[in-house]
């Protein structure tokens, strides 16, 4: 059956990014139709200026001609607009919703930022308190999860949630930041849990679809450093 051209979903994005990963689990999970249009760093697409022309990032979906910009605002969008199908991305229960969102801005705030430092900084300084931030806000995450998960496999019980889908979309990172430092980030004596929740996240099916694997990102990053062609801000998407 042909889709209505105002139910068409597309989305833009760049296959290394964690935040299209977002998107795109998401949408996997709600099991929805949707054309994938990779856009690159380094020549910006029309399209994507047309439709994110404040950030000029990506991901940004497009639901019939409307642009959704920002990773987490498009996974609730996608939540609500496709409500009856797949589970729910937030909770139902208002106070329940509130904690995802905070641990979800929480991931941005503080995982993000150094992340962004670690896969493309040559600063040693820079890189060196990253790591400290890096791991202060994972070993945060390890505590938040056994509140929230209460002793169920993710952040949202026994199916994935915002929380999930924000942190988890940054695991094939953390792989990286792991062969480049000599740290692990997810550590069994340290964050067990964490541990657990991350095998259990990749064996879902709407995530291991999507997630890059660690050694094609080693390569995209060898390519990008060597070319010279990204700075840390520039690497940004949202």
């Amino acid at each position: 059956m042909r889709i209505a051209k105002e139910d068409e979903v597309k989305l833009i994005g760049l296959w290394p990014s964690p935040f299209v990963a977002r998107a795109m689990i998401a949408l996997n999970l709600k099991r929805v139709e949707y054309e994938y249009l990779p856009d690159d760093l380094f020549n910006k697409s029309e399209l994507l200026l047309k439709s994110n022309p404040v950030y000029k990032l990506v991901p940004v979906l497009i639901h019939g001609d409307k642009p959704v910009c920002e990773s987490r605002i498009i996974v609730e969008y996608i939540d609500q607009v496709w409500a009856s199908s797949g589970p729910s991305i937030l909770p139902a229960d208002p106070y329940d919703r509130a904690i995802a969102r905070f641990w979800a801005v929480y991931v941005d705030d503080k995982l993000a930022p150094p992340s962004l430092v670690l896969a493309w900084s040559k600063d040693e300084k820079s890189i060196a308190e990253a790591k400290e931030k890096l791991l202060a806000a994972v070993l945060q995450l390890e505590e938040a999860f056994v509140k929230c998960s209460k002793g169920k496999s993710f952040f949202g019980g026994d199916t994935i949630n915002l929380v999930d889908i924000t942190l988890g979309s940054f695991l094939s990172w953390l792989k990286v930041f792991e062969s480049i430092t000599g740290i692990n980030f997810l550590d069994k004596t340290k964050t067990p849990r964490l541990v657990e929740w991350a095998e259990c996240f990749r064996s879902v099916d709407a995530a291991k679809e999507v997630l890059p694997e660690a050694e094609k990102l080693v390569e995209f990053r060898k390519f990008a450093q060597a070319a010279g062609r990204v700075t840390v801000a520039e690497a940004a998407t949202e």
